[in-house]
């Protein structure tokens, strides 16, 4: 039973608590006027938050810090004027697929779809380069003035400049690789969903410095754990210890609200789960005495109380009244006394889960712990994760041999992860209709994943692949054969291996979504404005009458439009052909939009009849300046709920 606290709330705590919600690395430890540790708030970083400038601070605290690391900061919170453009030509189902490729750097696709997926990806995997000294890095240098960065990233680098060579005298500095991967990580925090999470393979090198940056970034009390995954049972003989397996990292936005899917129980692990909850949930019984090393009352002293139980109903207290009047306490068979598995406050915390039974001829009663069965979406039973993965299937040198499958015993990627792997890891989290969203696509193994387990599972998981154009390297068996970048080695395995999952799928096969739209990183569709008005030229006026750059398609444009508006990029887009003009219809009447020249009144009255929820046009469309002024008219009159833009 609680105590009245007999205090009025701590509004300090309070509002510390709802920071830590929305900026959970601005919450960090100090000690109070006692010396007492305590969470207090780090406003240098808060203010960080909120400029647009890097703030210094010289306030000495326990945080995990680096140079570069405002910087890598300014670089999340700064926007950036570009655009997704389709590419149909890449694309495998374009008009009807749900999966999206985006080509590009991911900390621009990071910001590009923030407004459409904000709180909407159940699960985000990354597999980011490794700080091996000499084999990446995304160089962003954001130390400058915002005006000067966003005009600065507005321009387009063909040569793909922002990806250049760690060089081999910075060694394996760490600061490069945690500025790298900081800016993303908030950003991928605010795309999870309440109950979302983000699971990262990382080695050696790296993996204390990004566990603090994880905690900083999602919070120290939503790490879910660390898996040890046995990748190469040889070992890499060129260390000094030969390291035979890497790690995956997992947190959650909000560990409350997870519920890991684990991986499926077969029926002799089913038929455990004998018990049923009033909510219907199948459960087990597990002891709470302990029964493992140091499990004698003198080892821990703590844990050694009695707890009390209600004959008739079988519930617990750890208080002794009429109703619970039967004492037990932990013994061990051997006669020593024993001790609970579990200390005394824990025990408070989970009485509900936590139930007597009569056990052994003498019907002496001994306490247990609910152990309640995982069920997916699908109704499948599961059991949990365990902290080690030694299978044979998930060993890396098994990616390998799967990718040359695909592509002909050629060798295209040096370390693809094995499929095992990311369907154990995609179908441990996602189910459903649920998104899936892979931050380094590399050889696209995730996105083959998830398709292979939507044809196992009829599931109808969505990936989202985000992978740079990164440029083969000139003598390698990829560039060889025609490959230019490892993006184009990732959308070739994607169409492969959706063939192949259609294949083994047979009849049902028809109804699988193997198709994936790829959309481009690219400057912004509008024109660029070099000179304020007092510098320009009357004769550079006429060239500012049509805002959208020449080289853009009407497609780009829709594309820019849903970015803008937040609308799902993978909606299905049908065009229909109205008064000889093109009229795009996203998800039936989600979204119209027509950018051909000479819009009439009557083509707006015959969009606006659809009713859709949203419409566009081109601002220098229209065949009138009458027809213009009388759009919103139009469609207040046969459409007045419709929200109505101009490009």
């Amino acid at each position: 039973m609680e105590k009245l606290k007999l205090h009025t709330p701590d509004l300090v705590a309070s509002n510390i608590q709802k920071l830590s919600e929305l900026f959970p690395n601005c919450v960090t430890e100090s000690r109070d006027e006692h010396g007492k540790l305590t969470r207090a708030v780090d406003f240098d970083q808060l203010r960080q938050e909120f400029a647009g400038h890097v703030v210094d601070g010289p306030r000495e605290r326990y945080h995990l810090d680096w140079p570069g690391k405002r910087e890598a900061m300014l670089a999340a919170n700064a926007p950036i004027a570009k655009t997704l453009r389709p590419c149909r030509g890449d694309s495998v189902d374009f008009d009807t697929t749900r999966n999206l490729f985006i080509e590009g750097d991911n900390l621009d696709a990071l910001k590009l779809l923030q407004e459409t997926y904000l709180g909407k990806v159940k699960l985000i995997y990354i597999d980011p380069p490794y700080n091996t000294g000499n084999d990446f890095v995304y160089s962003d240098d954001f130390a400058e003035d915002p005006n000067r960065y966003l005009q600065r990233s507005n321009q387009s680098d063909d040569s793909g400049g922002r990806l250049v060579a760690n060089a081999s005298t910075d060694g394996r500095f760490h600061s490069v690789w945690l500025s790298m991967l900081y800016a993303r990580l908030r950003l991928t925090r605010t795309l999870l969903s309440d109950d979302g999470v983000v699971l990262i393979s990382i080695d050696s090198h790296e993996n204390a410095s990004l566990r603090r940056m994880c905690d900083e970034v999602f919070g120290g009390a939503n790490f879910l754990g660390e898996i040890s995954i046995l990748s190469n049972p040889r070992g890499r003989q060129s260390e000094q210890i030969a390291t035979t397996h890497e790690s995956l990292i997992a947190f959650s936005r909000n560990q409350d609200a997870v519920t890991l899917l684990g991986e499926p129980l077969d029926d002799v692990a089913i038929a455990e789960y004998k018990h049923s909850d009033d909510k219907g949930r199948k459960y087990r019984l597990l002891g709470l005495r302990h029964r493992g090393n140091a499990s004698r009352r003198i080892d821990r002293p703590n844990m050694y109380f009695p707890i009390y139980v209600n004959g008739a109903t079988r519930r617990v207290s750890l208080e002794r009244s009429a109703t619970f009047d039967t004492e037990v306490v932990p013994r061990k068979s051997t006669g020593e006394d024993g001790r609970w598995e579990w200390g005394r406050d824990t025990v408070a915390e989970r009485l509900s889960a936590i139930e007597a039974q009569q056990v052994g001829a003498e019907k002496r009663w001994d306490i247990f712990r609910r152990d309640h069965i995982i069920v997916d979406n699908g109704s499948t039973y599961r059991k949990k994760w365990k902290s080690i993965w030694y299978e044979s299937s998930i060993n890396y040198q098994n990616g390998k041999t799967e990718l040359k499958a695909l592509f002909g015993e050629k060798i295209l990627f040096d370390y693809p992860k094995p499929l095992a792997l990311l369907k154990k890891i995609v179908s441990g989290v996602a189910a459903g209709a649920d998104i899936v969203l892979d931050l380094f696509a590399g050889s696209a193994t995730t996105a083959h994943a998830v398709m292979a387990l939507n044809q196992e599972d009829q599931g109808s998981r969505r990936v989202i692949a985000i992978q740079f154009p990164e440029a083969c390297a000139t003598e390698s068996e990829a560039a060889m054969v025609g490959f230019r970048s490892i993006a184009e080695i990732a959308k070739e395995r994607i169409r492969r291996a959706g063939e192949a999952v259609k294949l083994s799928a047979g009849l049902h096969g028809h109804s699988l979504d193997v198709g994936f739209r790829v959309l481009k990183i690219d400057t912004s569709n509008m024109k660029d404005v070099f000179y304020t008005p007092d510098e320009s030229k009357q004769g550079d006026l006429l060239k500012q009458i049509d805002n959208i750059r020449e080289d853009r398609t009407p497609e780009d444009l829709l594309f820019q439009v849903l970015v803008d508006w937040g609308v799902d990029l993978a909606l299905p887009i049908a065009q229909e052909n109205i008064d000889g003009k093109t009229v795009f219809f996203v998800d039936g009447n989600a979204l119209a939009a027509c950018f051909d020249p000479d819009v009439t009144d009557d083509l707006v009255k015959e969009i606006a009849k659809r009713k859709p929820l949203r419409a566009v046009f081109r601002d220098s469309s229209y065949s009138s300046d009458s027809v213009k002024i009388n759009v919103e008219q139009i469609f207040k009159l046969l459409a007045p709920s419709t929200e109505i833009r101009s490009l």
